[in-house]
């Protein structure tokens, strides 16, 4: 991907609330295809559920900068819902398409009180997805999945539970096949309240970027196992408002991009604070990342500011 980023980079022509994007490529036609989270930033019912009761959005792009909605991601419901759909996650396991999906059952008005798991679905052309199975993690508050294959061989599932201080758990599997199960390894990176772990290899090193809700933390491995914290404890990516939030990384030889969403009429912590539909209003953008000299960068400057 060469060239500049449109900005903003896309925009959900129905509600225009997406969020927590992930990009893939088509292995068959090298198309780029986009899966995001749609809100519903008009919605009127009470408290939160605006940012419940989402459906997967799609959008497809010959060269990741020039984006076109393509619909909704259909028959991921177990019933008729109306259910929750937050955060997807999708790789290639050599064979087909897994789809890692935040999944929450109905429409609640409030964050407490809703066991909220991550669904595991799979795919021959990343149209048509089947149900495999809801996956026995740390808690019944798990959400926001990465998926990677690491140096070990094994494949880890990264993921914010909830139930344990809102930081970034991990569970290891030595295949992807429908009939190898996860297990726990437990907390992966604490520290401060965090969401939407995203794990890539660029530059010689494994890194991890997670979202504070005020830019991103990045965090720096040889093996994709232990993780040392680049910076400070207060260092992040994109913390100018209107800061980045939950993104994901996709690499090409030395170079990679971070798609993220950001609010752009916002510039408060909390997403309760959110109160009108402007506010509520999210956007795809666009970043280049580079290594060098074994530090992160976003585009012409550092990414830990």
């Amino acid at each position: 991907m060469t060239g500049a980023f449109p900005s903003p980079l896309f925009r959900d022509p129905v509600t225009d609330g997406a969020a927590d994007p992930t990009v893939i490529r088509h292995h068959e036609t090298g198309e780029w295809w986009m899966f995001y989270t749609r809100r519903r930033p008009a919605d009127t019912g009470p408290g939160v559920t605006w940012v419940h009761g989402s459906r997967i959005g799609v959008a497809r792009s010959p060269d990741g900068r020039h984006w076109r909605a393509a619909g909704l991601v259909e028959g991921l419901d177990p019933d008729a819902g109306p259910n929750t759909h937050w955060a997807p996650e999708v790789v290639h396991d050599g064979t087909r398409y897994r789809l890692y999906l935040s999944f929450i059952e109905g429409v609640p008005d409030r964050w407490d009180g809703h066991a909220r798991h991550i669904v595991e679905y799979q795919s021959p052309d990343l149209e048509r997805w089947t149900r495999i199975r809801s996956l026995p993690l740390s808690s019944d508050r798990v959400i926001d999945a990465c998926v990677a294959r690491c140096p070990d061989g094994l494949w880890r599932l990264w993921y914010k539970d909830e139930a344990r201080d809102s930081t970034t758990w991990v569970a290891s599997s030595p295949d992807l096949g429908d009939e190898h199960e996860w297990r726990v390894e437990g907390e992966a990176v604490g520290g401060r309240p965090h969401e939407g772990p995203n794990v890539f290899e660029l530059g010689g090193w494994w890194w991890m970027l997670v979202d504070e809700w005020r830019g991103f933390a990045s965090y720096r491995s040889t093996d994709a196992v232990t993780w040392t914290r680049q910076g400070g404890p207060d260092a992040v990516l994109l913390g100018a408002a209107p800061v980045g939030r939950h993104g994901d990384v996709v690499v090409e030889g030395d170079t990679a991009t971070l798609y993220h969403f950001i609010h752009p009429h916002w510039t408060g912590s909390e997403i309760d604070a959110a109160p009108t539909p402007a506010s509520r209003t999210t956007w795809l953008e666009a970043a280049p990342l580079t290594v060098r000299a074994a530090t992160l960068l976003v585009g012409e400057g550092r990414v830990l500011s």
